[in-house]
């Protein structure tokens, strides 16, 4: 799996700009899955006929920024894409995609050399901010290609750390696709599966609300990463998550403004995973939510469930997870659909 995650984790794709994600999971489920695609830009990979419908959700994109605005030396201002930490934008490495193609740039800051003593205590918000791409001025940023729109993603590379660890970006939620495209592989059930690569997530949870109307699947998994909270300057009872506890289920997130998990789903991933001999964790969540969300309360709604990759320092270019969590977490969903 470290080369299919690796090629995920490299790729690009904020919340409308999915394409190159979708064209990875499409290559490597054809000829497994019937697959197809909607308005909204989703990727719908289905297996089987008959029995349940259980729909998988991964979301393609990751968070990013777009261009506002070019000034009159050439530096370019940003929104951003999905929910950041300014601060963690600061001097980071960034790719412009632009219609003549990608641009490497920086966001750049004052260096401490030029700073007032009031200026270091600080914190640069991200409307402050600014992207290099080495242009003079605005007309030459315009014949690189930069335009109001453009999209703009972290320049990041994925490698492999010590303890079976690994570090990339985008694994918010490139984990979550790569467990996807690894359940399809393997899973054998009589009933439909239909996997569903969703747009859109980060900015509103956009692709699932419309996939799932047109699916009505009975059950459906939200397959993403959980922050972990194994590191310094977080509290047990902040978040127990750890790298190396295995598969995360989502009890409740959000503060229940999210999903509360079904009783009936909840209690089968719990049973698959101990007949399995999986290790575990359940998360009571009080910040972000899924893609499960959305697809609860489809129609009349689904019975939904998230499983997640632990994972640390969730939408920053450098999150680490655990190659065994990953593979943990794809044996509980095969165990799960199997056993349904």
């Amino acid at each position: 799996m470290i080369k299919l995650i690796k090629k995920l984790s490299e790729a690009h794709g904020v919340p409308g700009g999915e394409d190159e994600i979708r064209n990875i999971i499409t290559k490597e489920l054809e000829g497994i899955c019937e697959i197809s695609s909607d308005v909204m830009g989703n990727l719908v990979a289905k297996r089987g006929e008959g029995g349940k419908k259980i729909m998988l959700a991964a979301h393609m994109d990751e968070i990013g920024l777009m261009v506002r605005h070019i000034d009159e030396s050439g530096f370019i201002k940003f929104i951003t894409l999905g929910g950041f930490f300014d601060q963690t934008l600061l001097n980071q490495p960034v790719v412009v995609h632009t219609k003549f193609g990608r641009i490497p740039g920086v966001i750049g800051s004052k260096p401490p050399h030029l700073m007032e003593e009031k200026e270091r205590d600080k914190v640069v918000k991200a409307k402050d901010m600014f992207i290099d791409v080495g242009a003079g001025d605005s007309e030459a940023a315009k014949k690189l290609g930069v335009t109001v729109g453009d999209y703009i993603t972290f320049d990041m590379p994925f490698k492999e750390l010590k303890s079976g660890l690994i570090s990339g970006k985008s694994f918010d939620n490139r984990l979550g696709c790569a467990v996807m495209i690894e359940v399809m592989k393997k899973v054998k059930t009589n009933h439909t599966v239909v996997a569903v690569g969703t747009v859109q997530e980060e900015i509103g949870l956009k692709g699932a609300r419309t996939s799932a109307y047109t699916l009505e699947p009975d059950v459906a998994l939200a397959l993403d990463v959980a922050p972990a909270g194994d590191f310094p300057g977080t509290k047990p009872e902040e978040s127990r998550i750890k790298l190396g506890g295995g598969p995360v289920i989502t009890v409740a997130d959000g503060r229940g403004r999210g999903i509360i998990t079904h009783p009936s789903v909840r209690d089968s991933l719990i049973a698959a995973a101990d007949e399995g001999k999986i290790q575990y964790q359940l998360e009571v969540g009080d910040g972000g939510t899924t893609d499960a969300t959305a697809i609860q309360l489809t129609r009349g709604g689904v019975l939904s469930g998230v499983v997640s990759v632990p994972t640390r320092y969730i939408h920053t270019p450098v999150e680490v997870a655990g190659k065994k969590d990953v593979e943990d977490t794809v044996k509980l969903v095969v165990a799960y659909i199997e056993g349904l």
